[in-house]
């Protein structure tokens, strides 16, 4: 990492112990920001048939979980099976500007590639600058807009596709 990264930072699979402390980071991280869907309760499970703890890398740094992406097929079609969608993405907003978004998005991708996958897509709020940012210095390029996809905390936000070929 950089210098004034996170040095110890350690990107792995992400196990079924982990799933409580995944979901605790989306509940403190839950804005309508990036979040289309109510913030989840203390209850809630991260880990389910559609997403098991495989599709989630996480990252590790001075021995605790700082963030996650999960990854998955973008549909169950198997003449889609080329392509991946990030969907699911937080870094800890205590240990956010050191770099560990792009290190999680970069092994994705390397991830994906490694997994034969041709191309990474995702979706992201307009309104989200921070992370379109992020998506953008990773490689990522629109692909599309869906206009005023979404109807969140009073306002109209349109819904944004990205892609980067891998």
């Amino acid at each position: 990492m950089g210098a004034n990264g996170a040095a110890d930072l350690t990107i792995r699979t992400a196990r079924q112990q982990d799933g409580p402390e995944l979901a605790r980071l989306d509940r403190v991280s839950w804005s309508w920001l990036s979040d289309v869907v109510p913030q989840p309760g203390p209850d809630a499970e991260l880990f389910d048939e559609r997403r098991p703890p495989e599709h989630f890398l996480v990252a590790e740094s001075a021995g605790r979980i700082v963030g996650y992406v999960h990854q998955g097929p973008a549909t169950p079609l198997a003449s889609n099976r080329h392509i991946r969608q990030i969907q699911g993405f937080v870094v800890d907003p205590e240990a956010r500007g050191r770099g560990i978004g792009k290190a999680l998005i970069e092994a994705a991708c390397d991830r994906a590639r490694a997994d034969g996958i041709r191309r990474m897509t995702l979706r992201v709020l307009a309104h989200n600058a921070p992370a379109r940012r992020l998506y953008e210095r990773c490689g990522f390029e629109v692909a599309g807009v869906l206009p005023e996809e979404f109807w969140l905390d009073g306002a109209y936000v349109d819904d944004v596709w990205m892609g980067r070929w891998l």
